[in-house]
């Protein structure tokens, strides 16, 4: 179960944070694909914000994740949503309880967690507090003391009939339910790779972390329409008025369709035709910006970000000047990046080959992204 139902008050970002992307992905999404990684996991069920549909199905498109469920005022209240959901299911062995603002998630704290439920109703993850702690300006003693961590195990129905029966104010973790019920839970070595991310500066160093486990790569697009009849034609997302169109199954975007390409060699997922073929009536006459949103979105899946991209377009005509803000812009949007990450260029062929002779527009891209190496 995925708890990702709060509102993340402290991190002084604009949403919760969750749906903050790092590495390119939603925090709530590399917890989901952390999950998914693991062997032992049969079924993901996320509990959610009611007011956050639209924000969790951005966020997981493509992960295999059960139906959400609304969580209630208080984490405690969402976790016991999610266990109803569980129980009306059909229910189930063990729960693995985690919170979604911990996106990484070594497997072999899962394995530990799953090896001491076997003597145990219940395991958690800690490690020891190696600081110095004080309270109104005396020292604590660290002894005995531990940080609690998640994803908690539980066996199902023993936590379940733990969260029916408490009685008590908000607790702060599951294991505290599980302890007043009379369970046994086991303590088991945790990970500073579970840390959970609460403060702005825990987001920085979640980014660092998917950052030094990443490889660039870079993929290259070409490609070239003819003009023909038509009062105009789309240039990277923005339609120019012109004396001719351009020829094409779809709207025949010279500059998307290169960028596309480059998009889709960089993450390794062949070429455009491969993925929207001429062949099929329904992309005729398609927005090339859904080939373009396509290509972004399976670099997204992988956990990818995109870092630059650079297209040329070549022609004599239309002048691309008046319209080169424009289309930067256009791209910046669909590909979800900053403008400064994109650049659009254009250049001729001093009036040689078709392209000189105005017989059409040929574009090249180049783009560069990087992708997970180690994480997950």
């Amino acid at each position: 179960m995925l708890v990702a139902a709060g509102r993340g008050a402290r991190s002084g970002l604009n949403g919760p944070k969750q749906y903050h992307r790092i590495g390119g992905r939603a925090v709530l999404a590399h917890a989901v694909a952390g999950l998914e990684a693991s062997s032992v996991v049969d079924t993901i069920i996320p509990v959610i914000h009611p007011d956050d549909i639209e924000l969790y199905e951005r966020a997981t498109a493509g992960q295999s994740l059960a139906a959400a469920v609304h969580g209630g005022a208080t984490r405690r209240e969402s976790v016991l949503a999610g266990l109803e959901a569980i129980a009306a299911s059909g229910g189930a062995d063990v729960v693995l309880i985690h919170d979604a603002a911990r996106p990484f998630i070594p497997g072999e704290v899962v394995a530990r967690l799953l090896q001491a439920l076997r003597a145990s109703d219940g395991a958690i993850p800690v490690l020891p507090v190696v600081d110095t702690i004080i309270r109104d300006g005396v020292n604590i003693d660290r002894a005995g003391l531990t940080r609690v961590q998640t994803p908690q195990a539980f066996r199902f129905d023993s936590i379940l009939a733990a969260h029916r029966a408490w009685t008590g104010s908000e607790p702060t973790d599951d294991a505290e339910v599980a302890r007043a019920a009379g369970l046994r839970v086991a303590e088991v070595a945790g990970d500073e790779m579970l840390k959970k991310l609460t403060a702005p500066d825990d987001f920085g160093w979640a980014e660092r972390t998917i950052t030094a486990a990443m490889t660039t790569r870079t993929g290259m697009g070409f490609d070239v329409h003819a003009f023909g009849e038509g009062a105009s034609v789309w240039l990277c997302g923005v339609e120019i008025p012109h004396s001719r169109g351009l020829v094409g199954h779809s709207d025949a975007d010279v500059g998307l369709h290169a960028l596309t390409d480059a998009l889709l060699g960089a993450v390794g997922e062949g070429d455009i035709g491969t993925h929207f073929p001429p062949s099929e009536p329904r992309w005729k006459g398609a927005a090339s910006h859904l080939f373009a949103e396509h290509a972004r979105d399976l670099i997204g899946a992988r956990g990818g970000v995109i870092d630059h991209v650079d297209v040329t377009l070549i022609c004599e005509e239309p002048k691309v000047g008046p319209h080169r803000a424009a289309m930067r812009a256009r791209v910046a949007g669909m590909l979800q990046v900053d403008p400064h990450r994109v650049s659009i260029k254009a250049t001729t062929t001093e009036r040689l080959g078709f392209t000189g002779r105005r017989e059409g527009i040929a574009a090249q891209a180049i783009a560069t992204i990087r992708l997970p190496d180690k994480l997950e």
